[in-house]
Formats: C-alpha cells, sequence, structure tokens
C-alpha cells in the first residue's frame, strides 16, 4: 500500500477517454494520502509502541490482543478468537498454544461439541492484563496527548464508523 502511494496516480485513461465511473469515489476535498493509509500507518506506529511496551511482560500485541478479546469476551474457541483479534486462524493456534503454555489461558472442550476447544483467561492471565495495563493506558494518553476532549471523541466515532462501514459491525 504504501508502494502505491508514493507512486501517485496511474497514467489515467487516454486523452478523449470515457474514464470508468469509480464505484468509492474520494470526497471533493480529499487532499493529500487517503485515509486508509493515514490509519495503516497509526496501526504500525501503535503495534510498534504496543510491543515495546508489553516486552516488559513478555507479550507481543497479538497476544495482548487475544488475551483482552478474551477478558472482554469469556470463552471463545480459537476460530472466533482469531476473527476478533483479526489475524489468521494458523497465527492464532500458534499464540494460544504460547498463551496455553505459559499458563495464561486454559482451553477445554466447548459444552456440547467435544470437537471444538474453547480458550478461557486463568488468574494469572487477568493478573499480567492489569499489570500492562498502565503501559498500555500510557501509549493511549500518548496517542491522544494535545487532542481537545471534543476532537478525541471524534476521533474515536470517526474510527468506529469506519469499521462498522467495513465489516458490518459495532465495536464491543
Amino acid at each position: 500500500m504504501a508502494e502505491a502511494a508514493d507512486r501517485g496516480p496511474g497514467p489515467g485513461p487516454a486523452p478523449g477517454a470515457d474514464p470508468e465511473p469509480d464505484p468509492c469515489p474520494a470526497p471533493e476535498s480529499h487532499e493529500g494520502p487517503l485515509t486508509i493509509y493515514l490509519v495503516k500507518q497509526l496501526e504500525l506506529a501503535i503495534r510498534s509502541f504496543m510491543d515495546e511496551a508489553l516486552r516488559p511482560f513478555g507479550l507481543t500485541t497479538f497476544q495482548y490482543t487475544a488475551l483482552t478479546v478474551l477478558q472482554h469476551r469469556g470463552t471463545l474457541s480459537s476460530a472466533q478468537l482469531a476473527r476478533r483479534s483479526f489475524v489468521r486462524p494458523q497465527t492464532m493456534h500458534e499464540i494460544v498454544r504460547s498463551l496455553e503454555e505459559r499458563g495464561l489461558i486454559e482451553r477445554a472442550h466447548a459444552p456440547g461439541n467435544r470437537r471444538t476447544m474453547e480458550a478461557r483467561l486463568t488468574r494469572a492471565g487477568k493478573e499480567l492484563l492489569a499489570a500492562c495495563a498502565p503501559a498500555v493506558q500510557k501509549l493511549e494518553d500518548r496517542l491522544l496527548h494535545g487532542m481537545p476532549e471534543k476532537r478525541r471523541s471524534a476521533f474515536r466515532q470517526g474510527l468506529e464508523d469506519g469499521l462498522v462501514s467495513l465489516t458490518g459491525r459495532h465495536h464491543g
């Protein structure tokens, strides 16, 4: 995506040709990088800072995300956890395995379905999340530093609206 953004627009239609209509036209006032490019850059920066903040706790951003999803959702299968953590099932399998080895989650057969294993936080997982909370809050505060409260709310609402537009799901 970065390479395409760096190159700028392609050659465009031949002179005199009718351009094909854009199914998702940009707003008329759109200048600068695409919003999706900015969101991706923000995501990459957040992930880098999150990995750094979580390193003392022995966690990656992906592991932390899986733990917080379990904290909010309770018991989930690996497939459900992968969807809610925005990673591939194969990646989640490795994350679950490592978190289980550390005693941060435990898995058991789903009630009524012996083929499905569900994960849930252990006491150690809950304690580790509580220990991580100040470092994560510090990063959140850094992200929003200097942004007036009204803009913070609008920023959050814009991100949530974009998520709903793309996925059809509300956050939470």
